[in-house]
């Protein structure tokens, strides 16, 4: 029909009579045809190329992973039985750094005075570190070193015009007192960390410094930290780096930290250990330690090609010979991250890192001439691919997919020495790190499999370079913060701050967005949970295997983390 403004209106109805026609068409050509359903027809086919896919295509990559993760886990059991052992030794028979290098205290001499010390810079880079940054300035404004020999050098990339205002103003307190320290800024966050030491060497006052101690903004080392470090350096021309050992000020905050805490001493106590006594090489851990000056410019200086600037001048400096002596009994105490949140960035750019600064480096280290032939496999076998790619690796697809999805295959067979003994046997040599928490040791066990999630996709990236691979975001410390309710600046101080309204910042700061509910869930931990959980209740319900009691509690361990109650709470976490 057509409207009184010559539109055409379509009326329902009209078109009946049509729609009508072609229905009764499609029934009678069906009746013709004479065609009906026999689903059993339809299903057979179907099903018989489901069994085919699952026969030539998923069972033989699920057998193949198991043979690559059974063979990953014999390589890093030989590891770890290696590194034991050699720190086993070392304990034994009492091999400290004193004994393998020369090692004396620093002479008064009332002629020289302090000339006997050498030049030391003390670098501290920090961002946006309000909680932590007067720990770490006032525990370098006070190491035992003559003032006219040290130099503290604050390097501040903070956005936030506030911290940035405090950090400055605690550096003008100290020089008050008649501390040689420095306060340096720039107007860019290029190269990060990196970039940032990487200008700070460029001062004229660093030429006459031999010697650089770096710490970060929440480590505090004890007075005779330079007394102890220094000397090695002095009497050893071929030692490069001296790295110290790290103790948590809130190991006991929360059961997380606990967890981390475990990891990171059998790192230090074992890993460490046995590199140093046994390759003088390890993986400089980017604070606690002190540098010669001249082997960061023979290796090529800062670079930020990856996220762990640290590790990338650690690695270069022992192709070109110089060596590493960690000293063990020397700790400096710091912060572990204690929120889920922060521990996950955390973790992404200490997997993304090695593993993409070792598709970098493979051809350089093959190729290398300086150092022997053993020293180079230790760095490619033990280091990297061990260290860095294969025990990720076999943490996740070997305990969170292929054990889960053996128990729709009967025809999967894994050895009992594959799940049980060896497991067990790596665990217990990880757990000597800390005996103290040994009872943790199952927990941690399944703690270590739902990151291990998160260290394999950080790994992946890094070796293909992906989206997230020069992620870098700085670990969130939350000192007593947490804890304590909010200062109030006494209006005397507060005049001194700058208004934030008058200077831009270099980097504009983000805006948080409004977090609801279900934005502090972790939805890839939730989806493994719900994986696991199905697996248990197959293996439960048909295939039997025994598996079920195991796929069930790490499904929860999986839930828990998901669900945002791993670690300490706060209001942004």
């Amino acid at each position: 029909m057509e409207a009184a403004d010559g539109t055409a209106n379509l009326i329902i109805g009209d078109q009946l009579p049509l729609f009508t026609s072609t229905v009764v068409q499609i029934r009678r050509l069906w009746r013709e045809l004479a065609t009906t359903i026999q689903w059993e027809n339809v299903s057979e086919p179907v099903l018989y190329g489901l069994n085919l896919f699952r026969s030539f295509f998923v069972l033989p990559s699920l057998q193949f992973l198991l043979v690559l993760c059974l063979a990953m886990t014999l390589m890093i059991l030989l590891e770890k039985l290696f590194v034991g052992a050699v720190s086993l030794i070392v304990r034994i028979f009492k091999i400290k750094p004193e004994k393998r290098y020369k090692w004396e205290p620093i002479k008064k001499d009332e002629e020289l005075g302090s000339s006997v010390y050498p030049m030391v810079l003390v670098q501290i880079p920090m961002y946006n570190e309000k909680e932590v940054y007067k720990l770490s300035i006032r525990a370098a404004c006070g190491l035992d070193w003559p003032s006219d020999r040290v130099i503290i050098q604050v390097l501040d990339d903070s956005t936030d015009l506030v911290v940035k205002d405090l950090v400055e103003m605690e550096c003008q307190h100290w020089k008050s007192k008649g501390v040689n320290i420095k306060y340096e800024v720039r107007n860019n966050r290029k190269g990060y960390k990196a970039g940032a030491l990487k200008e700070g060497m460029k001062h004229d006052y660093v030429q006459a410094c031999e010697y650089i101690a770096m710490f970060d903004a929440d480590f505090q080392p004890q007075p005779d930290f330079l007394l102890r470090t220094v000397p090695f350096l002095m009497h050893n021309p071929d030692i490069a780096l001296v790295q110290s050992r790290w103790r948590f000020v809130n190991a006991d905050e929360c059961l997380m930290t606990r967890l981390q805490e475990m990891s990171l001493d059998y790192h230090f106590k074992v890993e460490q250990e046995a590199g140093s006594t046994m390759f003088s090489f390890f993986g400089f851990n980017g604070t606690a330690g002190v540098w010669r000056i001249n082997a960061i410019s023979d290796a090529g200086g800062w670079k930020d090609r990856t996220t762990v600037e640290d590790m990338d001048l650690a690695v270069r400096a022992s192709l070109r010979g110089w060596k590493f002596v960690y000293v063990g009994d020397v700790h400096v105490k710091s912060e572990l991250p204690s929120t889920f949140k922060a521990f996950r960035f955390q973790q992404h750019r200490w997997s993304c890192g090695p593993a993409n600064l070792f598709k970098k480096m493979f051809f350089e280290i093959v190729h290398n001439q300086k150092v022997s032939f053993w020293k180079k496999v230790h760095m490619m076998y033990d280091f990297f691919f061990i260290g860095k790619i294969a025990s990720h690796t076999v943490t996740f697809i070997y305990y969170c997919v292929v054990i889960p999805l053996s128990v729709f295959f009967p025809e999967m067979v894994i050895p009992y020495w594959g799940i049980v003994y060896v497991p067990t046997i790596i665990t217990l040599c990880k757990s000597v790190g800390t005996p103290s928490s040994f009872h943790l040791v199952f927990v941690w066990i399944l703690f270590e499999n739902v990151m291990s999630m998160h260290r394999l996709k950080a790994a992946l990236t890094g070796l293909f370079e992906a989206g997230r691979v020069n992620e870098w975001v700085v670990t969130e410390k939350l000192g007593d913060a947490h804890k304590t309710k909010p200062v109030i600046i006494d209006i005397t101080e507060a005049d001194k701050l700058v208004d934030s309204q008058l200077t831009k910042p270099c980097i504009p700061k983000l805006k948080k967005k409004n977090s609801g509910l279900f934005d502090r869930f972790y939805y890839s931990e939730l989806a493994i949970g719900v994986f696991l959980s199905f697996c248990g209740y197959y293996d439960a319900a048909i295939s039997k295997k025994g598996y079920c009691l195991y796929l069930f509690v790490q499904s929860i361990a999986f839930f828990v983390a998901g669900f945002g109650y791993l670690g300490t709470q706060t209001p942004d976490s």
